[in-house]
């Protein structure tokens, strides 16, 4: 499935927030976390760097979490609320190396508000274009990680967080070659 190139950094994004929190482990348990987080994920704007900010962070973590498992019309209703509640205002945007892009607030914002905002754009495209199929959880049996696929054959099943889908190949073999 092709988005424009902002939506898709903007669904990475989504996916590596979630899964900071997969399977029992908590990569954001402090500022500092946090720091290293959005600058692996390019996140720019004024900061607090503060407990508050990380809690809200935290929070949109976890709507995120539930929003990538809900059905349409919740997920609708999910997207919509945070735009709502970030009073977004969609505007096109050129800075960095980046071209034209959507941004819907200001680099002002409160991160977790900048943060929920980009993620609902980029999740009102995933919506339109008919392709929640895409949001899922990872395969692997001991992992709770979710997963995009962006694939064109809609055959990625395992995370990015892990070993998963080596794991799985691994004993699919060492099963074949028991049954042989």
């Amino acid at each position: 499935m092709l988005f424009a190139p902002d939506t898709e950094v903007a669904l990475r994004s989504v996916v590596n927030l979630i899964n900071s929190a997969a399977n029992g482990d908590e990569h954001l348990s402090t500022t500092e976390d946090l720091d290293r987080f959005l600058k692996a994920e390019g996140f720019a704007g004024s900061r607090t760097r503060d407990a508050a900010e990380l809690a809200g962070v935290k929070r949109l973590r976890a709507e995120l979490a539930t929003l990538w498992l809900a059905d349409e019309p919740a997920a609708v209703d999910t997207v919509n609320r945070l735009l709502r509640e970030a009073h977004a205002l969609p505007q096109l945007v050129k800075h960095d190396e980046w071209d034209w892009h959507l941004h819907a607030s200001t680099p002002d914002a409160p991160l977790a508000d900048r943060m929920s905002t980009e993620a609902a754009m980029a999740l009102v495209d995933v919506i339109r274009s008919k392709g929640m199929d895409r949001m899922l959880v990872c395969a692997a049996e001991d992992c709770d990680a979710v997963v995009l696929d962006l694939s064109r054959n809609r055959s990625k099943r395992y995370c990015d967080t892990g070993n998963c889908a080596n794991r799985a190949h691994v004993a699919a073999y060492r099963a074949r070659k028991a049954a042989s």
